[in-house]
């Protein structure tokens, strides 16, 4: 089979290495035009990317080198719940599992709610709080420079693929798909790397999109590079994100420098505004800063005849919480497994937009979630989010995703927990939405007083305590163990 993958940057290129790897009897190719430039600001990973890395055998202290990259621990979130608090969701599996912490936080109403991942990561978040790294028991992803980490692929990794420079200047086809770009570039497969512009699904096929309006709140972003003034101090292992005005801004440490942008949403504020927000933030005016409009939604059917899309031209959630890059290699483990059997039937190309659909629309929710569970209400923005009414079906809680709004309150009504398999326990902690209270502590526990719960708790909250400072003391006492800082580049 002919492969020919339309669109360079992380997504193309993330194509051809996966292809090239995994399906090395097929014939293929990219073309890439040397007039168009890639978005280029998606700089955080989360942790699925490091098996993406393994499957396809990468070295990984070789491409850190090259990309910019430094490792990132954890994912920070200031002034999203109210204006002077912040929370982190660490990477890796939680300690300590179930509502020990919320006992904690019931009982003594002081306790704040960034104490939650200190207490159910506290290793992971001993790590961060330290800077340090240590690969056997840090759980972690990447910052790097997108643009980067697509040429590194393209000069190091995708030997075999065929490299066309050259414009599409015209796209020939029938009732089964694509024939020919150019009239000359022939495949039996097309996969659509195009960005936003979704040059075949969308401007060829005319396969209709599902807006996701309704549920993400933001369309639109300002980006720029920020310089070090303090390394040592600046270069932090996490991705910062802090609730401003009409969104929130990203702080994304690379090795040689920050980069930052401003989500926001059009239908609050204009473009002119935004930006000056975003200088007033950054206390800096002489940068040069890019526009980014972003189509936030998903296309009804991802593999139409004989195209696929792959990345943005499929479809874009917003940057909270790293998904860029995720939905990439998702998508193309997806692919990969319905193309295992030889010819692609109708039968696995709908199945591939189902698992894609499905993984797509879980992580959507998961990021709206940031906003439903805000007490944030200065603004007309965080006002919206306040009152609005994120789901008609949240009063039914008819669920049937593993993560996301229904399933979490779900979970929360008739459980009285919070799922861990997925990162929406640590939001709902930061955000203080607690899965149980007293008065359900004192019913379910035949009857008990709050004198008895807390001689009943007390011993599992003792134990938090010394989980805590025994993480405290292993990262404190570890020899031979590098900063994050230097980490990256020895």
């Amino acid at each position: 089979m002919k492969i020919l993958i339309v669109g360079g940057g992380s997504a193309g290129w993330m194509t051809a290495a996966t292809l090239e790897s995994q399906l090395p009897q097929h014939e293929i190719s990219l073309i890439e035009s040397k007039n168009i430039s890639t978005v280029g600001v998606g700089e955080s990973t989360i942790q699925q990317i490091k098996g993406w890395i393994k499957l396809l055998n990468i070295d990984e202290d070789h491409f850190i080198k090259h990309v910019d990259g430094v490792y990132k621990l954890s994912i920070k979130f200031t002034d999203f719940y109210k204006k002077g608090e912040s929370f982190h969701y660490p990477f890796g599996e939680p300690i300590v599992k179930g509502n020990q912490w919320w006992f904690k936080k019931i009982l003594n109403e002081d306790v704040p709610n960034h104490d939650y991942a200190d207490s159910v990561f506290p290793l992971q978040m001993q790590y961060v709080h330290q800077k340090k790294f240590n690969k056997e028991h840090s759980s972690y992803a990447y910052h790097f420079d997108a643009t980067k980490f697509g040429l590194w692929l393209r000069d190091h990794y995708c030997k075999k693929v065929n490299h066309i420079i050259d414009d599409v200047v015209s796209i020939e086809q029938d009732e089964n798909g694509i024939v020919s770009l150019n009239n000359k570039y022939k495949a039996d497969l097309y996969i659509d790397c195009t960005g936003f512009k979704s040059l075949l699904l969308d401007k060829t096929l005319k396969e209709p999109f599902e807006s996701y309006s309704d549920l993400l709140p933001n369309d639109s972003a300002w980006a720029t590079k920020l310089q070090y003034t303090d390394k040592e101090k600046q270069l932090e292992p996490f991705t910062n994100c802090t609730a401003i005005e009409n969104g929130w801004v990203w702080n994304i440490p690379l090795w040689s420098r920050i980069g930052t942008g401003y989500v926001y949403s059009s239908k609050f504020v204009d473009d002119d505004t935004a930006l000056q927000q975003f200088k007033n933030h950054l206390g800096k005016e002489d940068l040069d800063f890019k526009k980014i409009k972003m189509r936030v939604g998903i296309h009804e059917r991802l593999f139409v005849k004989n195209v696929v899309a792959i990345g943005l031209s499929a479809g874009f959630i917003e940057p909270l919480e790293s998904n860029g890059l995720f939905s990439v290699h998702e998508f193309l483990i997806r692919l990969l497994r319905n193309t295992r059997r030889g010819q692609i039937s109708q039968w696995d190309k709908d199945n591939f937009t189902y698992q894609c659909k499905l993984l797509f629309k879980e992580f959507a929710e998961f990021v709206a979630m940031h906003y439903a569970l805000s007490h944030r209400n200065d603004t007309e923005y965080w006002k919206h989010c306040f009152n609005k009414s994120w789901d008609k079906s949240m009063i039914n809680l008819k669920a049937n995703e593993i993560v996301g709004l229904k399933q979490a309150a779900k979970n929360r009504i008739y459980d009285f927990t919070h799922d861990t398999r997925a990162g929406s326990h640590c939001i709902a902690a930061g955000m203080n939405w607690s899965p149980t209270d007293i008065p359900s502590l004192i019913i379910h526990n035949n009857h008990k007083n709050i004198e008895d719960l807390k001689k009943q708790y007390n011993p599992i909250i003792y134990e938090l305590y010394k989980l805590k400072k025994q993480a405290y003391e292993k990262v404190s006492s570890e020899e031979n163990l590098l900063s994050v800082l230097e980490k990256a580049h020895k």
